[in-house]
């Protein structure tokens, strides 16, 4: 019993249209309709829209979905988290439809952001159209990954460790960042422990071969796309990718060739983030 994978992300944003040409233009995700006109929908694989960003005076992460196998094993992890002492409100049929999705449940982690469980997506049977990408690394690795914010860490690790099923892979910074993993993909998700509410700090996409990884950065220096870190080579996922600023400064990550745990292994420290390159640039004011 255990989440699968990252299976989609929905943000907030107070420039949608920006959003437009970041996803789309740059990111190369296929813009696709959705239930919401004002809202801006991005596919990237058989999934239905795994982006979604709607309009709001704030700029906020709404929802970081998560994929379960199937409607019991949904029911058993709502059951668990509502064991944990955490309030769990099944998703609409109306949410369904806006989702894509046969069911979930949505709640707040330990740290307070927003999660949601899902189960079914309905898939889109028309091949998705990304000229400026080659392809997207998804199918049972999902989206990607993310790293989230929470104040009490330990709280948030014996969380997704102890009852979504995650596995801790490496720790960094004296073990205040965590990251962890549900499925071969190194990691999908990373705390990080500071002060505030939890939020979203971090996205990774990962493309398909080192030349999309050039052409993203082609990308980014038309469309002017802010640098965060320049091009370099991780050192516990081995990716070899470049981070950009979003429209509300999301550290944004643009990857190639990440590595896969098959076996689980012992965790680790790293004593830095990277073999060479990722320099980094202070974020642009908005």
């Amino acid at each position: 019993m255990r989440v699968r994978s990252l299976a989609y992300l929905r943000l907030g944003s107070p420039d949608v249209d920006a959003w437009r040409v970041f996803a789309g233009d740059f990111l190369g995700l296929m813009p696709v309709d959705g239930g919401n006109s004002d809202a801006a929908y991005f596919r990237m694989d058989d999934f239905p829209a795994r982006l979604v960003v709607e309009p709001s005076a704030e700029a906020a992460a709404t929802a970081i979905g998560f994929e379960v196998m199937d409607r019991r094993e949904l029911a058993a992890l709502a059951e668990a988290v509502s064991a944990h002492g955490i309030e769990v409100v099944a998703g609409t049929p109306e949410e369904c439809v806006e989702r894509q999705v046969t069911g979930f449940v949505r709640f707040a982690d330990p740290g307070g952001n927003p999660i949601e469980l899902a189960y079914g997506p309905i898939l889109q049977h028309d091949p998705v159209q990304t000229p400026n990408v080659s392809g997207f690394v998804t199918g049972g690795l999902g989206l990607g990954h993310v790293i989230v914010s929470a104040e009490d860490g330990e709280a948030q690790y014996d969380f997704y460790t102890g009852v979504l099923g995650f596995v801790e892979r490496n720790t960094m910074a004296g073990g205040r960042v965590v990251f962890m993993g549900c499925n071969p993909r190194h990691h999908t998700l990373g705390i990080n422990t500071r002060r505030g509410p939890g939020r979203l700090m971090h996205l990774m996409l990962e493309v398909a071969t080192l030349d999309d990884v050039g052409r993203g950065l082609d990308r980014a220096h038309r469309l002017k796309i802010p640098m965060m870190h320049t091009l370099g080579k991780h050192t516990n996922d081995r990716m070899v990718s470049f981070y950009v600023y979003s429209p509300e400064n999301y550290a944004i990550e643009y990857g190639w060739d990440g590595l896969l745990v098959e076996d689980e292994v012992p965790t680790y420290e790293i004593s830095a983030g990277a073999f060479w390159g990722h320099r980094f640039t202070p974020p642009p004011e908005r």
